[in-house]
């Protein structure tokens, strides 16, 4: 009996040490901003809510919008790829980043929307080239639905907004219930970020110790976590994907074949619902091709901008 007690003790001491040392503390905005907020990056105020963006390169205007618990670094290779042709706008959108969380709690999709709508205000962009990835394909779809006129192509990347047909992943799920969401938001462990990170490459071995880091720190920007959880928690699908067949700007859809937290089912039905969409699959990529091939997903882009840009007008095309 007493060995039994002894064992339990043990057993408990353990857990208590392996649940101690998985514990996170929130990271302070100023901690964050001095390691990841270097030039080019930029805040601006929008609609009360402190954006953090970079504005780089020169020529028609590509604005991209980040997934899920990603952050506006998800795209710097195609910035690399396309800002000598090409003025690249990219942000951390609410809860993500170092955007930080938002006060009035805008987690929505159809809300991310109109925040994106005050930050293109905020900067003067009348018309650009619109570009998301997951979340931000989701939003990038509805944004031209809603604001057609300031769309003139849209780009979606493994992008969400269909209702699903299997299970999400197992981490939204555990997000999104009670009390356990909770528990999870103070438990963070590196090694969760890097396992997640692995499961959404096609192939797990580019994924690096520094892309871990940041993606783990950026995620422990205070409040970034509560507010994950409350977007968890916001919403689930809504029929505006009903809508699609009424987007008439050309539009390009990429897509990684490995993708295991959207299927590329999602891309071909993406494909037959936009009039004119074009589709093309990366048998070896996964969820974030752009981040995982920037090179030649960058070049897909480019060529499709050319060959869907209208004829000269003396005026500019974008």
């Amino acid at each position: 009996m007493k060995l039994r007690r002894k064992v339990l003790i043990t057993v408990l001491v353990l857990l208590a040490g392996v649940l101690a040392a998985s514990l996170r503390l929130d990271v302070s905005p100023q901690e964050l901003e001095a390691r990841y907020a270097t030039a080019p990056s930029r805040f601006v105020e929008v609609d009360g809510l402190r954006i953090h963006y970079r504005d780089q390169g020169q020529g028609p205007t590509l604005l991209l919008l980040h997934g899920s618990n990603a952050s506006l670094f998800t795209w710097e290779g195609w910035v690399r790829e396309l800002s000598e042709n090409y003025r690249v706008i990219t942000l951390d959108l609410p809860g993500h980043g170092l955007t930080g969380p938002d006060a009035r709690g805008r987690y929505t999709a159809d809300a991310m929307v109109e925040v994106v709508e005050a930050f293109r205000a905020r900067l003067g962009l009348e018309q650009f080239v619109l570009g998301g990835n997951s979340m931000g394909g989701s939003i990038s779809w509805r944004y031209a639905l809603l604001h057609p006129r300031r769309v003139t192509r849209l780009v979606l990347v493994d992008a969400a907004g269909f209702p699903r047909d299997t299970p999400a992943p197992l981490v939204f799920r555990l997000m999104r219930a009670p009390i356990v969401g909770e528990v999870l938001s103070l438990f963070s462990p590196r090694w969760v970020i890097d396992r997640n990170l692995r499961a959404v490459y096609g192939e797990p071995s580019r994924v690096t110790e520094a892309l871990v880091e940041q993606y783990h720190a950026l995620l422990l920007r205070e409040g970034n976590r509560t507010a994950t959880r409350e977007r968890m928690r916001a919403g689930g699908d809504d029929a505006r994907w009903k809508q699609l067949g009424e987007l008439r700007m050309p539009t390009l859809i990429l897509w990684g074949a490995k993708d295991a937290w959207i299927p590329l089912e999602h891309g071909q039905r993406f494909a037959r619902a936009i009039p004119g969409a074009r589709l093309i699959v990366y048998p070896e990529l996964g969820h974030v091709p752009m981040e995982e091939d920037a090179a030649r997903t960058a070049r897909e882009l480019r060529g499709f901008i050319e060959a869907s840009a209208p004829a000269p007008t003396g005026h500019g095309t974008l």
